[in-house]
């Protein structure tokens, strides 16, 4: 009997004696055991790319959907095919779910004939057949403690409810987004929260991800109706859109809905994935046409939106990038907030023990080398055991800028502005800000956050570094405007003349003041080929986050550091669905090729383990390519070609921060 046999059978075996004695015991994610993470097994039944993977609750059932309409249970520890049958659907399944207390005998599918089925897996046949939706079925959801009751995400906008113990048989509307944000948008995935059955996830089409009370979107119906019904109108006009019966929204800070840039690429951004994670405190949403982000439900943050001429918004301090009072992070001038002070940070916040010293200075060198991404890594190890140093936040905001990745200016913001709170003399966190600001196109942010600087450390204030800025600065302000004071020479500009806030559509600017911001960003993958492309929770306790990649690899990354740590070939050409079983070290992936693939711990004795991406830098630098890439290249590169001369930096990047720095060096302390 071979190595992975006798491996399904030692779990198929824990898993009974388990079962025997009334609990699961959690075979923990670690990580050796990621380190020695390899194929035990590819699944072989279907036709067409498999689409979607799910476990039954006890783990010993694998359920997959395909584009050959077919769906599969396997017996994954034992690698055997228990059932096939056809859905009855006339197109791709994207979603299948077993009905929890259903004995795993109910299975639910959702696909792009627009229909949801129902089938019983014992009888071998579909019993229920909805046709509501008008568009695409992407994903179908569960609640454990709602037997009978599943959702449903389509592209025709709709979330709708269903019940089989209705005597209809029917579905209900629970959501529909058209009626706020217009025809053309399309929901893509949802989820429910596993500890709290009532709260609903939805992402679709554009960077916003939202999130339900049940129970609010039926009063909130009630209440609509009942002021209807009395003859008032309730809902707002279309230039402050009223809430779609969300309680919150989350969105990573620097996203908009329409940015030029991103169109000039041709890349959307839209939610592929969405999960809770295990205790049902974080989210974790898969961007598609960026990256993967981990928003905290308990302490929420607002994002930045440096939103102008108000001086002060309120009484409320910032603390950390949260607010006291849950205001907006508005912030009229972050430094100004912060009473930064030409003074030295206290010793607490500079000094290392020794173990985390060595970290630093390896950060250092690695920085010193020009390996962003490895230097980043370290100082988040760093950071994560000593969180109130300012100088590694500091550090890592300088890597960052080097970098130049999608959303490394606004990480780098984000560090320069804990920098500061917890040394508010931390002059090179000033100085990064300013340029943060710069090239996240505040530009009038920018100039009066270089000022202040200027003012806090006069004697940097004729460097060649801030001469070069402030140079940068104005003139990017002045070609944004005719005005006479301007042809004037006048130097008391009105800043908020030029805020990004104008080039943002009014009903983005109020979805933007009720968001909450990231708490962490994955980095590594690419996501712009397909829009079912998943992103999990790792381990019993979610410790680790898995994402499918366009390249044909998954990732996996420590969810606390977001330090990439394993990369392995998943799929020819695209990994899209990860699905980690419910207790132990076992993963299941598929993508384009019609297998399902199993992971799990390879014995210490087996050293080839072929399918490991050792050159994890140079992949993740690649698939960062890819997602700036022409659509003609991606597709190239998708067929397997190889693309050379394609550039990792934006348009405007440059390799000359340095040399115009002068004095305020963006090299680390």
């Amino acid at each position: 009997m071979s190595q992975r046999n006798i491996a399904g059978d030692i779990l198929h075996r824990q898993i009974r004696e388990n079962r025997a004695l009334g609990f699961q015991r959690h075979y923990h994610v670690t990580d050796p055991f990621i380190k020695r993470l390899g194929l035990e097994a590819e699944l072989q039944g279907h036709s067409g790319c498999v689409n979607c993977l799910e476990w039954n609750e006890r783990g010993d059932l694998l359920a997959s959907g395909s584009d050959d309409q077919h769906a599969i249970v396997w017996d994954p520890l034992r690698h055997k095919k228990l059932i096939t049958m056809h859905t009855g659907h006339a197109a791709n399944i994207f979603s299948v779910k077993f009905l929890p207390h259903s004995g795993d005998r109910i299975l639910v599918t959702g696909a792009a004939d627009t229909k949801v089925h129902v089938h019983d897996l014992t009888a071998k046949e579909t019993i229920h057949m909805f046709s509501d939706h008008t568009n695409r079925v992407k994903r179908i959801a569960t609640a454990p403690m709602w037997p009978n009751t599943f959702w449903s995400a389509a592209e025709d906008g709709v979330i709708r409810q269903y019940d089989l113990r209705e005597s209809s048989k029917r579905s209900e509307v629970l959501i529909d987004l058209t009626e706020y944000c217009g025809q053309l948008v399309e929901a893509k995935c949802l989820a429910v929260n596993p500890r709290d059955n009532n709260y609903l996830a939805v992402g679709a089409n554009g960077p916003f991800v939202r999130l339900y009370d049940i129970r609010m979107i039926h009063n909130h119906r009630k209440s609509v109706g009942q002021s209807v019904s009395a003859g008032v109108h309730t809902f707002c006009d279309k230039q402050k859109p009223i809430p779609d019966g969300a309680g919150q929204y989350y969105v990573a800070g620097h996203l908009p809905v329409k940015l030029p840039d991103y169109n000039n690429r041709l890349r959307v951004l839209v939610a592929t994935y969405v999960t809770f994670s295990p205790d049902g405190t974080e989210l974790l949403v898969n961007m598609g046409g960026e990256q993967v982000y981990l928003f905290d439900l308990t302490f929420k943050q607002r994002p930045y939106t440096f939103l102008l001429p108000k001086k002060c918004h309120s009484s409320s301090e910032v603390q950390n990038g949260k607010t006291t009072n849950g205001v907006s992070n508005g912030i009229h001038l972050p430094t100004s907030r912060l009473k930064l002070a030409n003074s030295k940070a206290s010793s607490s916040s500079t000094e290392l023990p020794p173990h985390l010293e060595r970290i630093k200075q390896q950060a250092n060198d690695a920085f010193a080398r020009q390996q962003w991404t490895q230097a980043i890594q370290l100082y988040s190890l760093g950071i994560h055991a000593a969180e109130h140093n300012a100088m590694l936040y500091g550090n890592r905001a300088a890597a960052y800028m080097k970098r130049k990745w999608d959303g490394d200016h606004y990480d780098a913001l984000r560090d320069c502005l804990k920098a500061l709170s917890l040394n508010p003399g931390h002059l090179k966190a000033h100085f990064r800000l300013a340029r943060c600001l710069f090239e996240l196109k505040y530009v009038a942010e920018a100039l009066e956050c270089l000022d202040d600087f200027k003012g806090k450390f006069p004697e940097q204030a004729h460097s060649s570094a801030c001469s070069a800025l402030d140079k940068d600065i104005k003139a990017a302000l002045f070609s944004k405007t005719d005005s006479a004071e301007e042809k004037k020479g006048n130097s008391s500009i009105r800043f908020h003349n030029f805020s990004r806030k104008e080039s943002i559509p009014e009903d983005e600017i109020i979805l933007r003041e009720r968001s909450f911001d990231y708490k962490h960003r994955y980095c590594g993958h690419c996501n712009t080929t397909t829009d079912i492309k998943e992103a999990n929770f790792f381990g019993s306790k979610g410790q680790y986050i898995v994402s499918g990649s366009d390249d044909g690899s998954f990732f996996i990354w420590e969810k606390e550091t977001t330090n990439l740590v394993r990369i392995l070939q998943g799929d020819e050409s695209i990994v899209n669905c990860l699905q980690p079983h419910p207790s132990y070290c076992f993963l299941a992936t598929s993508g384009i090729d019609p297998v399902v693939r199993l992971w799990n711990p390879r014995p210490e004795t087996e050293t080839d383990n072929g399918r490991v991406v050792e050159d994890m830098d140079g992949a993740a630098q690649a698939n960062q390519r890819r997602m700036n890439a022409d659509p003609l290249e991606v597709m190239l590169l998708n067929m397997g070609y190889r693309i050379t001369g394609l550039s990792s930096r934006g348009p405007e990047a440059s390799d000359d921060e340095d040399s115009a720095e002068g004095q305020v060096q963006c090299r680390p302390s």
